[in-house]
């Protein structure tokens, strides 16, 4: 990925000085080795791939902030883990997509078998991970898909061997149970609003006034890895109006919601090349995300275009 740019307002200088340059530097050197894993974990965590790529920008701009309290003795992976981890956390219990973890059971003596070949659970198996307890969830995704010991999860989750023995098992279990049963039938994906449709439709038409008229003053727009800040003055628009590559934008269906895909032609077919979220309040646009310098983000994405 080469240099690694962090999200942040325009105002904010951050530039490493005297003794903090080599832990800055070590620090951009582990980013891009770690990211698809802090992007795996995240996304797993949440549901969500662009959920999880917003909570990973947000925990590497806060590790960012904090580079001068890192204990240089440990390593960097499991501290960026840790906060990527309790960012998670916070947005479970913020958005209280689950109630708060189950309380501690008894520390069991044993820890039942993974998987085989559990460090690589399955595709289907990691989305059944998202019925656990949050605890639960982050022991099974630690333990069986990123292979880390019981030790280093207590560490990195803020809690116990013990305690850790006790949520990989109940989560194994509920697991093991969920496999069982029969796949409910897939419901019908909730259709895009008409200013969703509108806005794709002005984007083709390069009609950027026509798109002002449908954001909010105070608008937002975020970039992931390149910028954040006011949309109304960003260079946003004019940066897609430059772009030489055809290209265009569609609804689509990620992960079974309703979203932005932007489109590329190869070998005479338009196919998804990233995504876009766009917030709506009312009957004006407040926020827009794009992805387009994550392509690690559709790569882990269940996606399909509505139409052309």
């Amino acid at each position: 990925m080469g240099r690694v740019k962090l999200s942040m307002d325009a105002s904010s200088d951050f530039t490493p000085q005297g003794p903090f340059e080599a832990r800055y530097l070590a620090f951009l050197e582990t980013i891009p080795h770690l990211r698809p894993r802090l992007h795996r974990y995240c996304t797993r965590m949440t549901g969500s791939v662009m959920d999880g790529e917003d909570i990973v920008q947000d925990a590497l701009f806060q590790a960012y902030r904090k580079l001068d309290t890192f204990d240089d003795d440990r390593g960097l992976a499991p501290w960026l883990f840790r906060i990527a981890h309790n960012r998670c956390i916070d947005f479970l219990r913020g958005r209280k997509v689950r109630r708060q973890a189950e309380a501690e059971a008894l520390q069991p003596d044993i820890v039942l078998p993974a998987e085989p070949n559990g460090s690589m659970l399955h595709h289907s198996v990691e989305q059944l991970v998202l019925t656990l307890a949050p605890k639960e969830r982050a022991c099974v995704l630690l333990k069986d898909v990123f292979d880390y010991t019981l030790e280093e999860i207590a560490n990195l989750i803020g809690s116990t061997t013990g305690a850790v023995k006790a949520a990989l098992n109940r989560g194994r279990s509920k697991l093991a149970t969920l496999k069982q049963q029969p796949t409910p039938p897939r419901t019908k994906p909730p259709a895009a609003s008409p200013l969703l449709s509108l806005y794709v439709e002005r984007f083709n038409q390069r009609d950027w006034d026509g798109i002002r008229e449908l954001i909010t003053a105070d608008a937002r727009l975020r970039v992931a890895d390149r910028f954040i800040g006011p949309l109304t003055n960003a260079p946003y628009f004019t940066r897609y109006q430059n772009l030489t590559a055809p290209w265009r934008m569609a609804l689509g269906q990620v992960d079974g919601e309703p979203a932005i895909l932007s489109l590329r032609q190869h070998d005479g077919e338009w196919t998804p090349f990233s995504i876009v979220r766009v917030e709506i309040a009312g009957d004006r646009i407040t926020r827009v995300v794009d992805y387009w310098h994550c392509p690690w983000v559709i790569a882990s994405a269940s996606v399909a275009v509505d139409s052309l």
